[in-house]
């Protein structure tokens, strides 16, 4: 049996800014960065930014910090640096600046891994959260993982977060 939330107000569009952290990928091998922004777009969505930065926290908060300025930007999707090598740093930036954490994504993100590579699910630091009134989603950097995150949890709760934000 599959569950189905409520029905969302449709028509609404939430505009996504697309981060690629990275100290290796350039858009044109941004594979995951891309396929987050076809997959946005395929769902009538918009993209209002894209870009690439290194992961390096204070890069890494910087660009949520200043999307979070941005009043064109409803929601801020990371790709990238959510493991636990040491240049993984992702998780550490972007927890620290979260007023509101979505624990259940990380969750669900790892059950819904773990169903597809096993237990090395464990050792993804995925997290989503609320800053400055967007809605922050970091997902690992493999496509397959930016796939899944994005066709099972993202894009069809998107809508209805965004409009629980804006009332």
């Amino acid at each position: 049996m599959t569950l189905q939330p409520h029905p969302d107000l449709s028509g609404i569009m939430v505009t996504c800014a697309v981060v690629t952290v990275s100290d290796t990928r350039t858009f044109e091998t941004d594979e995951s960065g891309q396929l987050i922004q076809q997959l946005l777009l395929g769902a009538n969505h918009s993209v209002g930014a894209y870009t690439i930065i290194k992961d390096e926290p204070t890069q890494i908060q910087g660009q949520i910090e200043n999307l979070g300025k941005s009043a064109n930007v409803d929601a801020i999707i990371l790709n990238g640096g959510t493991g636990i090598a040491p240049r993984d740093t992702t998780y550490d930036a972007i927890e620290r600046l979260l007023e509101k954490t979505l624990p259940g994504f990380g969750e669900l993100f790892r059950f819904l891994s773990y169903q597809e590579i096993g237990s090395r699910a464990i050792a993804s630091r995925a997290v989503a959260g609320v800053y400055q009134n967007k809605l922050i989603f970091s997902l690992p950097g493999s496509s397959n993982a930016v796939r899944l995150a994005m066709e099972k949890l993202i894009l069809p709760e998107l809508t209805h977060l965004v409009s629980q934000m804006r009332k």
